[in-house]
Formats: structure tokens, sequence, C-alpha cells
């Protein structure tokens, strides 16, 4: 009989951890248990919730005590679906005191009803032709208010700074001043023009919104008009639309994950989801090419542990293809060394103001990031590389630089 494994960090569970992890396990499946007669427990023993393990710890202050409990769900009680998963394992249990749901393991079976990342990082290099570094993305300032050749203009030169991708700021909806369909086309006749100037290809991610029902239609539309990319505010919309846009053979086109919201599901550590099976596991199965959360190095900062955690889920062996990490906010040349010391080169470096706050502008920006990323890669030091770029100086001096130790 399959099963999909649930696992809770229970905070002051009470004197008996056993005897609560088997009140989980019933209670969000059979209900009562010891009650039933037993030709009764003999015909629900298959939906019957098994407790796995229970670890007791001590938390993080001293007065708490702490327990990671996990539990097996057969999978015959629910559809295969991630709103029934959530619903199961986490439903009514989410208002039940202090417990964190802080992975879930599927089967191979219910893996297979499931998308993945349709492109994948993998995808998403071959289309750009850089295999060897973290990819750099750049992302629009101040764009409300601004018409549509004021965003051509902020596009063009990200492009010619050397960026990878650039996207959407999240919050940047349909607009009559540069709408959706238009900037998708004459964003990319303006890095057709970039392309054919520098020979760097850069790919643009534009915001898909509205209301729900009009999302795949919108998304379809998007592919039609060649979109390279879409960025997606999942967790304002939800999991499952992210996965039927994944899923559709018409949106042919790389989805870009946006954490916006999370942070009510992920932040406190007594309640919620841990930022790894959201971040990463969750919009890795669901379809998410890309998957971006706060770094830690900003003001807006996760701890390394869980932003390290996310980027394991995103690239860990799976039979779903990786998705990029994309480490988020906050972000200037300066924290290159420590950036690709902790991620590798398997993630994108993402940057604001990093790239639009340079003296030299977004095009300076971009390539200071180029600049030193190479250095991490020749191992030359930012001094050295500085001494050869002056864009990469004129970075240092305004933000300073951090050591990869």
């Amino acid at each position: 009989m399959s099963e999909l494994l649930a696992t809770y960090l229970l905070t002051n569970p009470g004197s008996d951890c056993e005897n609560r992890a088997e009140q989980i396990a019933t209670g969000l499946t059979v209900g009562s248990w010891t009650d039933l007669p037993l030709l009764k427990q003999e015909q629900l023993q298959k939906h019957k919730g098994r407790v796995v393990s229970v670890e007791e710890k001590e938390g993080a202050l001293e007065s708490e005590k702490q327990a990671v409990i996990t539990i097996a769900y057969p999978e015959i009680n629910f559809t295969y679906d991630i709103p029934a998963v959530l619903t199961t394992v986490f439903g009514k249990l989410s208002l039940d005191g202090k417990i964190k749901l802080t992975d879930l393991e599927f089967s191979e079976g219910f893996k297979q009803r499931l998308p993945g990342p349709k492109f994948g990082a993998y995808g998403i290099r071959k289309a750009l032709g850089v295999f060897e570094r973290p990819l750099l993305m750049s992302i629009f300032k101040g764009v409300i208010g601004r018409n549509l050749e004021d965003i051509k203009d902020q596009l063009r030169q990200q492009a010619l700074g050397g960026v990878d991708l650039i996207k959407d700021d999240e919050i940047f909806f349909e607009t009559d001043l540069a709408p959706f369909e238009t900037r998708i086309t004459e964003g990319r006749q303006v890095l057709r023009e970039t392309y054919e100037q520098t020979g760097h290809k850069t790919l643009y991610a534009v915001n898909l919104t509205g209301r729900t029902a009009d999302l795949k239609d919108k998304a379809r539309r998007a592919a039609e008009l060649g979109a390279d990319a879409l960025l997606f505010n999942v967790y304002a919309y939800g999991l499952d639309v992210m996965q039927s846009l994944a899923e559709d053979s018409e949106v042919s086109v790389p989805i870009m994950a946006h954490p916006a919201v999370s942070g009510a599901f992920t932040s406190s550590p007594y309640y919620g989801f841990a930022h790894a099976l959201l971040l990463g596991k969750l919009n890795r199965y669901c379809g998410a090419d890309f998957s971006l959360f706060p770094s830690p190095y900003g003001s807006v900062a996760l701890p390394k542990e869980d932003a390290l955690a996310i980027h394991d889920e995103c690239v860990r062996e799976d039979s779903f293809q990786q998705t990029f990490a994309v480490p988020s906010a906050g972000i200037h040349p300066g924290l290159v060394p420590l950036l690709m010391k902790d991620f590798g080169i398997d993630h994108v470096i993402n940057a604001g103001g990093g790239i639009h706050g340079h003296p030299n502008g977004a095009q300076g920006g971009g390539k200071a990031f180029r600049a030193i990323m190479d250095a991490v890669l020749e191992a030359q030091s930012p001094d050295e590389k500085a001494e050869q770029c002056n864009d990469l100086k004129l970075a240092l001096d305004k933000w300073g630089k951090v050591d990869a130790v």
C-alpha cells in the first residue's frame, strides 16, 4: 500500500509524545480508533495513519521541549493533488497548537502525477548557452506609473550590462501604460536588438497576473507571443494554480515562482510550513523552473540554514529536473564571492538596487556583477579584478565587499 510521509515539529507537545503522535495519526485519518469494534477496526485498518518515528529534543529556549514526529498516511485516503494532501496532513492540525509541517515525502506513484519543472535549470542554461557559472538576473525598479518607453529603456540598459535574465517586479500588474501583451512583444524587440549589438542573450520574465479563471488563457497568449518566461506570485494564487499552468502543453514557457505572501506560512519557528518544503520541494514538484526566496544577507533575510535548505531541495537528485534557486534581496557585487561559496554555481544571482543603484546605472551594475563572477571563477581577488574593471571598482567603493570565509 502506498503511503505519504509527513514530518512535523511540535513545540511543548506534552508529557507523552508517543501518545500525541498516535492521536495525530488516527485523528487525521479514521478519527477514533480504540472505541471502534474489532470488525470496524479491521475494515478501516488500510485507512489508518501510522506513526513512523518520534524523536524528542531540546527546544531553542531553555523552557521548551520539542518533538519531531513522522506519520505515514495511506494514499487511498486522498486524491492525487496537493490541496488534498495539505488538507489531510495539515488541515485542522495547523490550528492545534505549536506545530510546523517540515517535510513531505511522496511515493513515486504520486510523483508521477506531478509535473515538476518543464524546462528546469538545464533547459534554462541551454536556452542561454551558459553552463559554467551562476546566471545573473536583474529586476525592473520604479516601474509603477511608467510608460512603455521607460520600461523599454530599463530593459535595454539591463541587457547591455550583460545580465542573463530580467524580471518584472512582482507588484507590476496589468496597466494601460505598459500592457502585458505589449511588454512581451516590445520587450522581445529590444532584446533582439541588444543581442545583435552584443552577442549576449537575455531572457525577460513578464508578470502573469489577473483573476485565476483568466490566467491559463493569458499564459497561453503569452506563449504565442513568444514570452521568454512568466513570473508568478504562486502563494497569492496557490500551488495548484501553478501546477495547472506547468501541466498545460500550450504554456510552453518557464515559470518563475515568486515568494510573495509565503512569509505568512513559513516565518514562524512554531507554526506553518518549513521554508525548504514550501519554497524548495513543493515549488519544484508543482512546476517552478525558478524559485525565488530571500537571501541570508539582505534586509529581508532568511537564516542561512533555511536558505541553503531551500537550495538543496531545488537541486538534490530526484525524478524531477532541478529548479533554479534564486536567493534574492540585498544582493550587491561585493556579496558574489560569498554567494558562490554558499550556493555554488547552480543558482541565479538576483539583484535590483545592486544593479540599478550603480554609479554608471544598470549597465555598469550588470558589468560589475559579471566581472566579480569571473574573478571568483578565475580565483582572482575582487580588488585585482577591480583594477581591470572600473565598473567593479565603483561598485566595491559604494557597497564594499564581504569575505567568503
